[in-house]
């Protein structure tokens, strides 16, 4: 499950220990897009920045992006007026804005390749076109040029398209290593394989990782979901898993950066190589740890894929996960009880390549005392009747899918071994376990995760283990991959070949 991203151009890597007793002007926990840019821009700015990852740069979500710097996000600017108006809906817009043009200066200054490409949303459905009518009066409310189409350039029909010309596409991973090295030359400190587990706000902020201590005035968590709970996001977001595939082939491939309206989602877009072109062909997104199996999403996207292009051969697949906030806008919030000292950035909905960097132009701002006028109008927009409705019905399911884990996770004792490839979780000493065996070794774990105690759900196609309540990841000897989660689950039996 390595990404076309990530094997083509791995991030180099360059942390450092933790010295004891550093200190900083921020910290910024996270080395993806929002992070690595934010603490570019906060060195530029004259602050001394730590950058902090738990793992290695690009690892989760923008090493595993489709990689799309566009405007037209499938219905996302009807959903954002539809819950917040005209004024939210601009300010929206030109965050979105001010992160696509900063992005095309820093490639061009940097001689990144990147493509400009028209960006079309199709529908294959009536409702599917209704929803596209939506969208359409929602761009041009914003200013954007969004229109109805007739020719889309796909190999297959649709029951109607809308087209943005002049959007971007890029390799996400080549562009956050230039980022990383400008940042580093910046004096931007690096460390990797440290995952933050604490912070403590005491006139400054304190920041306990598994590799040291790490003092700062100010703290950013760009980390996908807040690790911290005291902002409550966990139950603001819906965690959303989706995948990808990359695929060679011979035959003519469309030109333009695809995304479908109706369920399930496809998106496509073409990226060049030194052996042509490749397609890449993302969709069947789920809920994080609700699908009973996700090797048969992959699968299915697959056959979709090579019905439609028959030369298609398949040479990467992957999966990444996004957060949706109820409200539809992305959040860089202030956290509760940290005096102003701690940030969240979360919520892009899938599209992290602008809201990414518009996050980072937020916070940079915000704390450079230069804020941006569309900044200010995002920071003042409340929750709205329509938020507070999909929260309740978001953390609804997210009790039911709580309640059916117990059951499920109670209701037979934990016996044998589950088969290569497999996971199964069962009652062992009065409460839930998982048991897999993933190349030969059967690995017998905790299997409440250690966020918020739901009962965890094995994940087939890559051989984790998933929390169906806020999205926190395992790997199968109880390593955490992915938060809220910061704490590993505990091994109740040795692995075993």
């Amino acid at each position: 499950m390595t990404s076309y991203w990530l094997d083509t151009h791995p991030v180099p890597e360059r942390g450092t220990p933790i010295d004891a007793g550093e200190r900083h002007d921020t910290v910024v926990v996270g080395a993806g897009l929002t992070g690595v840019v934010t603490a570019l821009l906060l060195a530029r700015a004259g602050q001394r920045v730590c950058l902090l990852e738990a793992r290695s740069v690009g690892a989760v979500t923008t090493g595993n992006t489709s990689a799309k710097a566009s405007l037209l996000q499938g219905a996302n600017l009807s959903q954002v007026r539809r819950h917040h108006g005209e004024e939210a809906l601009g300010a929206y817009v030109h965050a979105n804005l001010a992160g696509q043009a900063w992005l095309r200066e820093f490639m061009v200054d940097h001689a990144l390749a990147h493509q400009v490409r028209t960006a079309f949303s199709y529908a294959d459905t009536h409702e599917g076109v209704r929803r596209l009518d939506a969208e359409v009066d929602a761009a041009k409310a914003a200013g954007l040029p969004v229109d109805w189409v007739a020719e889309t350039g796909l190999p297959y029909p649709v029951a109607g398209a809308i087209a943005l010309p002049a959007q971007l596409q890029l390799h996400p991973t080549l562009l956050l290593a230039a980022l990383l090295d400008e940042a580093l030359a910046t004096g931007v400190v690096l460390h990797t394989g440290c995952r933050v587990h604490d912070l403590a706000v005491r006139g400054g902020c304190e920041v306990t990782t598994t590799a040291g201590t790490v003092s700062a005035d100010r703290v950013v968590l760009a980390t996908g979901t807040p690790i911290l709970d005291r902002g409550g996001h966990f139950a603001r977001l819906a965690a959303q898993r989706s995948y990808a595939l990359a695929f060679r082939g011979d035959g003519h491939l469309p030109q333009g950066m695809y995304l479908s309206i109706d369920e399930p989602t496809r998106s496509l877009r073409t990226t060049p190589s030194p052996d042509g072109e490749v397609l890449i062909v993302g969709g069947n997104g789920h809920p994080v740890g609700r699908h009973g199996s996700t090797r048969e999403l992959v699968a299915d996207l697959e056959a979709w894929t090579t019905g439609i292009f028959p030369s298609a051969v398949r040479t990467h697949a992957w999966s990444a996960q996004d957060y949706r906030a109820a409200g539809r806008l992305p959040l860089a919030d202030v956290l509760p009880l940290s005096n102003g000292r701690v940030v969240a950035a979360t919520g892009y909905a899938k599209w992290g390549m602008t809201n990414a960097v518009a996050s980072a132009l937020r916070i940079a701002g915000r704390w450079a005392g230069a804020e941006h006028a569309w900044a200010r109008v995002l920071d003042d927009v409340h929750a709205s009747l329509a938020d507070l409705a999909e929260g309740t019905r978001s953390n609804a399911e997210v009790a039911l899918a709580a309640s059916r884990g117990w059951i499920a996770g109670e209701a037979t004792a934990l016996e044998g071994d589950p088969g290569e490839g497999r996971g199964v979780v069962g009652r062992l000493g009065g409460r839930p376990a998982a048991r897999s065996r993933v190349d030969g070794v059967t690995c017998t774990v905790s299997g409440v995760c250690t966020h918020l105690g739901g009962v965890l759900a094995w994940n087939d196609q890559e051989r984790s283990w998933d929390c169906p309540l806020h999205g926190s990841r395992f790997d199968a000897s109880g390593r955490v991959l992915e938060g809220p989660a910061v704490d590993d689950l505990e091994v109740l039996g040795g692995e075993s070949g």
